[in-house]
């Protein structure tokens, strides 16, 4: 703590110097060769021992919910460990499946989030990856990371804006911390004895999001993962994250999910929603194409971005249950084709679809801000394959289709109009 504090306050003081060196920094790395950052990166995957565990007194079990710490990496030359929810479904026939969660910005181990995932069969662990606990104090002068919640006595890094710590050694960046922290979650879940360690997934809300991106291209014993919201390619995003990160060498060269994607060869749902402020449906795509295994899209309209709004709602479940029962979504986009003014998708799907919808704008701009609309498609069906057809709107600069099965939602994907480039 103590070597973290004064770097901080030596930073805070020295502000202008700080930029300089920034600046100086940038260059000299944008010059240079990354391939050893990136190894280093990739070597992350070797942290396959399942680290050391202790209880976290103080925090009231229940069920077959407690909460733990766990060791992480070294941070500046002082241990460190990850606060963490760990639970076990309450019956199961055989060894579970397993699910890793990673909390967005704001947010930290989730209890709650553990029990969902039970309830659906799953042991899960939620793990907090800025050295905090779950418990909240607001307006505390100290103890606490910016976000109010309370760090504990091994605290690593805690996130600094978009990428901020970039001018720091490798190993002491916050997403390096997040990424590792994660891998060894998978390590200490796939180790218990009442978990099939070859059905442990991943998923990860906003910034969990881009870390879950991260790590699928790092860590390929995940059977499957759910990155919601949160993506790479960011660095041209027309938002925070594209002014964050144009010039931002180290995230563009090293950290990008984009430079490891193709290494992704689990089942993938890319989760989302067309009104996202903070990830574009385009820079998400990009994502979803450049990853080589079977994948599946959710674009849930009106969903909005929270932690809630994700975990409350059934796909994240109904995916991860398909996948770990037969190695395959439940449904997934097998043909797109335009012609004419008429878009044409086909999915294969093992339960009954219940309607279509074509989802398009004609405006342009960032997708999270444009105004959507919503038409009814033509639906037909051989088998257990669905064919969803539309009248594309004159002028339309982007679109989707929506099938829907329940309260479950499933999308093709997203499509550019070459006007909408």
């Amino acid at each position: 703590m103590g070597n973290r504090m004064n770097w901080y306050l030596s930073k805070m003081r020295k502000t202008l110097f700080a930029l300089l060196a920034i600046g100086f920094i940038s260059t000299s790395l944008e010059a240079g060769d990354f391939d050893a950052e990136r190894q280093q990166v990739l070597d992350l995957a070797n942290l396959t021992t399942a680290p050391k565990v202790i209880a976290a007194d103080g925090f009231a079990a229940e069920g077959n919910i407690k909460a733990i710490y766990f060791d992480g990496l070294p941070y500046e030359g002082h241990p460190t460990k990850v606060f963490a929810w760990i639970g076990l479904p309450e019956k199961t026939e055989g060894k579970a499946p397993g699910i890793v969660l990673v909390h967005g910005g704001g947010g930290t181990a989730f209890k709650d989030w553990v029990k969902h995932w039970n309830d659906h069969g799953f042991a899960a662990i939620s793990i907090a990856v800025e050295g905090q606990t779950d418990v909240k104090t607001p307006g505390a002068k100290s103890g606490v990371i910016p976000t109010g919640w309370k760090q504990h006595a091994w605290p690593g890094p805690w996130r600094e804006g978009i990428y901020q710590d970039s001018d720091r050694p490798l190993s002491d960046q916050w997403m390096y911390h997040a990424v590792a922290d994660t891998i060894l979650a998978n390590s200490l879940l796939r180790s218990l004895g009442e978990v099939d360690p070859e059905k442990v997934g991943l998923m990860g809300i906003s910034w969990g999001g881009i870390i879950t991106s991260t790590v699928v291209g790092i860590d390929e014993r995940f059977a499957f993962a759910i990155p919601t919201y949160g993506c790479g390619d960011l660095a041209v995003a027309p938002n925070q994250y594209g002014r964050a990160l144009s010039d931002n060498q180290v995230y563009k060269q090293v950290w990008d999910p984009m430079q490891r994607i193709a290494r992704a060869k689990m089942p993938i749902l890319w989760y989302s929603w067309p009104g996202d402020l903070h990830f574009p449906l385009d820079r998400q795509a990009n994502n979803y194409r450049n990853a080589p295994g079977t994948r599946m899209v959710s674009l849930v309209l009106g969903m909005r971005h929270g932690h809630g709004a994700a975990w409350n709602r059934p796909e994240s479940y109904a995916f991860a249950e398909s996948v770990v029962k037969t190695g395959q979504p439940w449904c997934r986009e097998t043909d797109m084709s335009v012609e004419d003014g008429k878009c044409s998708v086909t999915f294969e799907c093992d339960r009954p679809i219940d309607e279509a919808m074509l989802l398009s704008t004609t405006e342009s701009g960032a997708t999270g801000l444009r105004k959507w609309n919503q038409t009814k498609a033509t639906l037909s069906r051989n088998g257990n394959k669905w064919q969803a057809t539309a009248t594309l709107p004159p002028g339309e600069t982007g679109w989707f289709m929506n099938v829907v099965a329940g309260d479950l939602v499933v999308s093709s994907d997203y499509q550019i109009a070459d006007s909408g480039k």
